[in-house]
């Protein structure tokens, strides 16, 4: 197991800690948003909508964060990725990966949509897709960025080579101090392992079920409708999702406010 202090940002628990902190996120995520694009942006609002960790640090995890800004109104969503399965190409569209996608090497790569029928057939509808490979070598990216690509390979002060990237890393220190994050990270190894031990028994979605009503008898009693929907979910994405909910939520509200989002 890997010390939280050890984590970067590419790394999904730390980049979703971040992101999704009360105090850091949005600045956190203005600073890495305004690198990628090249601009700055208007009053933005970070809406965290699902994590789910792998079983160590160095398998990937689900986690897509939306970013709406709402003076002009765009929507961004990041997703750190340090998966090296190339098997994995085919979820590729709305990642923000930290491997090469397409295998040609380069940091960046930017699609666009178009018309299969009619390639020649020009269509702007806004959209863009943007890959960034942290070791691509070929292409010519800005300094900006490549050194944000470095610093979230290798989450050092001593790769924090900008005043904005020294900005970056003293959010990402805090986050890794603060206590609650310390907490939901040790449980997610403590819940891992006890879901694979009761699930050769009890089955996967039992073990879940029963991981987040013990999560949820930490923080009082259950009221009978929550417990209810809980014991019939079976599926198995969603109860991963609670999961993780009720490891972070502070009372019986904050989580059914969490699942209800």
């Amino acid at each position: 197991m890997r010390q939280l202090e050890e984590l970067n940002l590419v790394d999904d628990f730390l980049a979703n800690s971040l992101t999704s902190h009360k105090i850091y996120g949005e600045p956190a995520a203005r600073c890495i948003l305004e690198c990628i694009l090249h601009r700055k942006l208007g009053k933005i609002t970070v809406i965290p909508q699902r994590f789910l960790q792998g079983e160590d640090t160095d398998r990937h995890g689900i986690r897509m964060d939306v970013y709406l800004d709402e003076e002009d109104g765009e929507l961004f969503d990041m997703e750190p990725d340090n998966n090296s399965n190339k098997d994995d190409i085919s979820s590729l569209p709305k990642r923000a990966h930290t491997y090469d996608p397409f295998g040609c090497d380069r940091m960046v790569y930017t699609v666009k949509n178009c018309c299969i029928e009619m390639p020649e057939l020009l269509y702007e509808d806004g959209a863009r897709t943007i890959f960034l490979y942290t070791k691509g070598t070929e292409g010519n990216p800005p300094k900006d960025l490549r050194q944000l690509l470095r610093y979230m390979e290798h989450s050092f002060i001593e790769n924090a080579e900008t005043e904005v990237l020294q900005k970056l890393h003293e959010m990402v220190t805090a986050v890794k101090k603060d206590g609650k994050v310390g907490l939901a990270y040790m449980k997610s190894f403590e819940i891992e392992a006890r879901l694979r031990k009761e699930g050769l028994a009890e089955g996967i979605t039992s073990g879940l079920t029963k991981g987040i009503l013990d999560l949820l008898g930490d923080l009082g009693e259950i009221p009978s409708p929550l417990r209810e929907e809980i014991t019939a979910q079976r599926d198995e994405s969603t109860l991963r999702t609670w999961l993780k909910h009720a490891a972070k939520a502070e009372n019986m509200e904050d989580f059914m406010e969490r699942i209800s989002g």
